[in-house]
């Protein structure tokens, strides 16, 4: 009898210890981000293409070609490439529109991949539905085409002629769609990853202390000095003579360390909307304001008895005049001060203004962004 309790009692000490590593790592992990979600690396990213083509198929919702010239232009030197003479006929089509034609080359898309395409009116076309784009080229920064365009062009949208005899007001934009798998890569940009000796992470959020810890997470999972912060954006990390065949799974074991971003306190007020967002770090000195019938102090002597909650950190009183007195501990949490004036009634209005007073006294410990 005196064995088995033990048996049972070993396995319950083991179940807890269980338990308290993943309360521990739980704990660990809460408030850390991914180095994946935080920087990118270097040459893994977009490239922007653009194109100049023609929609052919219009119903009648095409460019008016004695007002659009380039249509025109664009129009008889496609016949002639096609072997038709229409230089000296006097065209009256309305069921073409010039285009341009955009995509984004994904990093490391190679050769007859497919990739979507936005095709935009140009001229005074109406609408593109039911059009058809022609091939066109696409081109990048350097001037090289890269992708090829071609297919029926879908807008989503309902346009104004179908609207009006729907009864139904017009939805969407009518002069712009897509093609999906419109375009084929044609040319694929060079960038070989396991030939390099060293590659950059650019933070998205540049940071000094964000930046340092990245760096000492990539360190500490691979056991040496291989990574080094050269300025607030950007980590350097040099790939050992071992790794070079193999970055890429490097690459993907450094992009699932999780690190504890730091960003400098910031308040953001949208005055249109009246949205107010705070990081947790924002705090307040001592200060005093009177707002209507409202005074605000923050004191170091105020400690206990807050708005009605014990974790608000504050002190209400009622002058002899009616007026009420909030008042608030020094550094108190800003977060705590905005939830306080929300339970009295504040407006958005008005807890704009007083955020705003407050970083006028130098008393706001934190940047104030009004959009």
């Amino acid at each position: 009898m005196f064995l088995l309790l033990r048996f049972f009692l070993g396995w319950i000490f083991r179940l807890a210890l269980i338990a308290l590593v993943c309360l521990v790592l739980v704990q660990k992990a809460f408030g850390t981000s991914r180095i994946k979600d935080i920087t990118d690396f270097e040459g893994v990213r977009d490239n922007m293409l653009v194109g100049y083509g023609i929609a052919v198929g219009l119903n009648g919702t095409g460019d008016t070609l004695q007002d659009s010239v380039f249509t025109r232009e664009s129009l008889l030197g496609m016949l002639e490439r096609l072997g038709v003479n229409a230089r000296d006929t006097n065209l009256r089509t309305d069921n073409v529109a010039a285009v341009m034609v955009t995509a984004t080359l994904s990093p490391f898309a190679r050769q007859g991949s497919r990739l979507d395409v936005t095709v935009s009116a140009l001229g005074d076309a109406t609408s593109l539905q039911g059009g058809t784009l022609l091939v066109t080229p696409l081109i990048g920064a350097d001037g090289e085409v890269y992708a090829v365009a071609q297919g029926r062009v879908g807008i989503g949208a309902v346009s104004r002629q179908d609207a009006l005899r729907q009864g139904r007001n017009q939805r969407g934009v009518s002069t712009s769609g897509r093609i999906a798998d419109g375009g084929i890569v044609e040319r694929e940009v060079a960038f070989d990853l396991n030939a390099r000796q060293n590659l950059k992470l650019a933070l998205r959020q540049p940071d000094f202390t964000t930046a340092s810890r990245i760096a000492a997470a990539i360190n500490g999972f691979v056991g040496d000095e291989i990574a080094r912060a050269i300025d607030p954006g950007t980590v350097d990390l040099f790939i050992l003579s071992q790794e070079r065949g193999s970055a890429v799974s490097l690459i993907a074991d450094i992009e699932q360390l999780r690190v504890s971003t730091d960003q400098p306190a910031k308040v953001v007020i949208d005055e249109h909307s009246g949205v107010i967002v705070m990081g947790e770090d924002v705090a307040i000195e001592e200060v005093a304001i009177a707002h209507g019938n409202l005074t605000i102090r923050v004191s170091a002597e105020v400690e206990e008895n807050p708005f009605g909650n014990a974790d608000a950190e504050a002190v209400i009183q009622q002058t002899a005049d009616g007026n009420t007195i909030a008042l608030l501990p020094r550094s108190v949490p800003l977060r705590r001060l905005v939830e306080g004036l929300n339970r009295l009634g504040t407006t958005p209005r008005d807890l704009i203004e007083i955020l705003q007073t407050i970083k006028a006294a130098g008393a706001l410990k934190a940047d104030l962004v009004v959009l």
